[in-house]
């Protein structure tokens, strides 16, 4: 299988204004063939082939008007046309039916938050004895190396993003690993009052980076929104705002790894639902859907359970697997969300909603699994937030996990839990949400 591993980049004065030189003659070249393809088709000519593009980019290069192009590696502007062309051949699938749909091309601008150029083997990178990475018409980067290369990368991309950092993704070949058997399968039920609850009646806490980094948030944007656009104090301030989302995407990444990497060694088999994300977020909880990142989860577990050998089953989102009793089987019908616990009427049994759930994901999936060690009962546990609006009832949005006796406006933690215990992150649940995190 391959995989991507990415690498913090940084470059010196010289070798930053190479690429952006890079970055927007990758961009020029995009927008000139996409421009040539688009002109074609209103003219009701052939579609331009890719071989024709390459000739005219030739051409271009050699005209006064272009003749700057040659000052980048020609293998970034080669992988600039087939960027276009993997754009034009999902929008070709997504029409047929192949793949989701996705929109048609479109023109790239010098202000997008992410500039991007590849180069391919033929392009004679290489990674210096020093541990540098050496790029054509750019020069030896440093590296900041977090682990090894299992492999001879075949590419490597170099990225900038919103809030000004580089990276380098290599693509490699890695091997399986396969890990041990184990006994366990496990379902998952993905939620926003619970990041995820498994069959086995573990909850696992959402820490809502996002609106714990609400505040704060709020405070870079109103300041970038005072300064004068063009001038560079907009510039700092549009950093130091980006800088800030940054920071709440990287700790949700990590702790989609953490989680992902736990679930995938610890079970042999897991059942996730196929949740309609995109539907989701166009309601009320949008905020909270976006910030508990299912999908990104899921993609994760994905390549982990191939990596290791484990199997993942998705089941249809059309499940019932809230309505129906995991003990007896006798389907109830829906429930308001606000109804977390629900006895069951055909067999008297009392389930908690989200375990319940997850018991079901499982058997939908064909997985062996039993409520053993969940709680039957629940104890109950503080309200949830109510989704709508910066400010609710009146009152200041509240940062961090309500307290159990309402002082405050609740604890401001960190937004990065790389330094946590995992049991604090990821554990039974034996008492109320907030006992998680004290």
């Amino acid at each position: 299988m391959w995989l991507r591993y990415s690498f913090r980049l940084y470059p010196n004065g010289p070798q930053r204004a190479a690429l952006a030189r890079a970055f927007g003659c990758a961009r020029v070249v995009y927008n000139d063939a996409l421009r040539i393809r688009e002109d074609a088709r209103a003219a009701g000519l052939p579609f331009v082939t890719p071989n024709e593009l390459s000739r005219r980019l030739t051409a271009a290069k050699k005209a006064p008007g272009r003749a700057w192009l040659g000052e980048v590696s020609a293998v970034v502007l080669q992988q600039s046309l087939r960027d276009l062309d993997a754009a034009y051949r999902a929008f070709f699938d997504g029409l047929k039916g192949k793949r989701p749909r996705v929109g048609p091309p479109r023109f790239k601008s010098r202000k997008d938050t992410r500039q991007a150029i590849r180069f391919t083997a033929n392009a004679r990178w290489k990674i210096t004895p020093g541990g540098d990475l050496s790029l054509p018409k750019i020069g030896q980067v440093r590296v900041r190396w977090s682990r090894t290369l299992p492999s001879v990368p075949s590419t490597v991309t170099v990225v900038k993003d919103a809030a000004g950092r580089y990276f380098a993704s290599f693509v490699v070949e890695v091997a399986p690993e396969p890990l041990p058997p184990v006994a366990p399968q496990v379902g998952v039920d993905l939620g926003l009052g619970h990041f995820a609850v498994l069959s086995d009646g573990t909850k696992i806490t959402s820490p809502r980076f996002l609106r714990r980094a609400e505040k704060r948030l709020k405070r870079a944007q109103r300041a970038l929104s005072r300064k004068v656009k063009g001038s560079k104090n907009r510039e700092k301030a549009r950093l130091r705002l980006a800088r800030a989302h940054v920071r709440v995407a990287d700790a949700r990444r990590e702790f989609h790894h953490r989680v992902s990497t736990r679930l995938v060694r610890e079970n042999q088999a897991i059942a996730v639902e196929d949740l309609a994300v995109k539907g989701l977020a166009r309601t009320r909880l949008a905020k909270s859907v976006h910030d508990a990142g299912w999908v990104q989860f899921v993609a994760m577990l994905e390549y982990e359970a191939a990596k290791h050998g484990r199997t993942l089953v998705r089941i249809g989102r059309f499940e019932p697997t809230s309505q129906v009793c995991s003990a007896c089987g006798v389907k109830d019908g829906p429930k308001p969300l606000y109804v977390r616990v629900w006895r069951c009427r055909a067999c008297g049994t009392v389930l908690d909603r989200d375990i319940n759930a997850a018991i079901n994901v499982a058997k939908a999936a064909g997985l062996a699994v039993t409520a053993c060690g969940a709680r039957v009962r629940p104890e109950p546990v503080p309200a949830r937030r109510r989704e709508a609006g910066t400010h609710r009832d009146g009152q200041p949005t509240v940062v961090g996990i309500p307290h159990p006796f309402g002082r405050g406006s609740g604890s401001q933690h960190s937004t990065d839990t790389r330094n946590e215990p995992l049991n604090l992150i990821l554990g039974r649940h034996d008492g109320p949400y907030w006992a998680l995190r004290t």
